[in-house]
């Protein structure tokens, strides 16, 4: 009997991860009868309306209250409703992504997208060896990989999948045409991208994600879990690490940076310190954060503060 129930359990779990499945590819599918712009408006518009009556709504503004404790409630509230809208314009920009990347550095005129730090860019892909790219969930940081795929860098990029199963495989198989080579978040994909790094080749990764039982840092004045994984990349490999991140401009246009190599904090024995380096990724994607708060996802537990308000 306990494993008849467990059974229609699991299969009640797996319909209803079909079905949000299936409402998303729709809306998605919807989208795609749009030009781009008014598609990316019309999402921006609808999340900032749907957002703010979800449960994740309170802890976005929980995490604004800790982080910017200086900003009035409402001044807040302006950045939380932002930030839905960005969310919106994140998932309606995935249906157009091939279609926004309109870089061409011989054009005359600006198109759609403007890239900074183009040296570097073909730095990297002239002198091959192996680096490390990191950026944060700020802007579309989805057409990072997509500019490194048209500069012709052989990066490859660990993503996190989404929980759906039915949604993960579909994003793989898109980011997989568009992105170059990809390594899903899990406990061999450190393995796969030492590897390419061994062999001489860049990476990408997100650092801005909670790591559990990860290196107690600092992050808006309160404490975080940071991954290692890194400054353990850099320690074992010697390699180089560039900042890079992408913020949108009005307009629906975007520019992609890529940022001047950063030096790496060693310990007075010449050893990579792997706490401050830690420390000094959180302090560059504040400064990020900073700059265009409403371009972050503030939904999601970062500091794991249990809903609290700092005082």
């Amino acid at each position: 009997m306990k494993m008849f129930i467990t059974r229609i359990v699991l299969a009640a779990r797996k319909f209803r991860q079909w079905f949000l499945a299936q409402i998303t590819f729709g809306f998605l599918n919807l989208l795609k009868l749009l030009p781009a712009d008014p598609a990316i408006r019309f999402a921006d518009w609808l999340v900032r309306k749907i957002g703010p009556i979800t449960g994740r709504h309170k802890l976005m503004l929980v995490n604004l209250a800790n982080a910017f404790p200086e900003k009035t409630e409402e001044e807040r509230l302006d950045i939380a409703l932002a930030s839905w809208g960005h969310m919106g314009r994140l998932a309606a920009e995935y249906v157009f992504l091939d279609r926004l990347f309109d870089f061409d550095p011989e054009a005359k005129t600006a198109g759609r997208i403007e890239v900074s730090g183009i040296p570097i860019f073909l730095d990297l892909r002239d002198n091959p060896r192996p680096f490390i790219v990191f950026t944060a969930h700020t802007g579309n940081f989805e057409l990072l990989p997509v500019a490194g795929s048209a500069f012709g860098l052989n990066v490859t990029v660990m993503f996190r999948p989404p929980n759906n199963p039915y949604i993960a495989e579909k994003v793989f198989n898109f980011r997989s045409a568009r992105m170059g080579k990809l390594v899903p978040s899990h406990a061999g994909s450190s393995f796969a991208l030492a590897r390419q790094l061994e062999a001489g080749k860049g990476i990408g990764v997100l650092v801005d994600q909670k790591f559990q039982k990860g290196l107690m840092t600092n992050f808006f004045g309160n404490p975080v879990q940071t991954n290692p994984l890194l400054a353990k990349l850099v320690r074992q490999f010697d390699c180089e690490v560039y900042p890079a991140r992408c913020i949108r401009l009005p307009n629906n246009r975007y520019r992609l940076e890529i940022e001047p190599r950063i030096d790496i904090p060693r310990t007075s024995t010449g050893a990579i310190d792997v706490q401050a380096t830690g420390q000094l990724l959180n302090d560059k994607v504040e400064s990020w954060v900073r700059q265009h708060p409403e371009q972050w996802l503030w939904y999601h537990d970062r500091w794991n503060i249990k809903h609290s308000i700092k005082r």
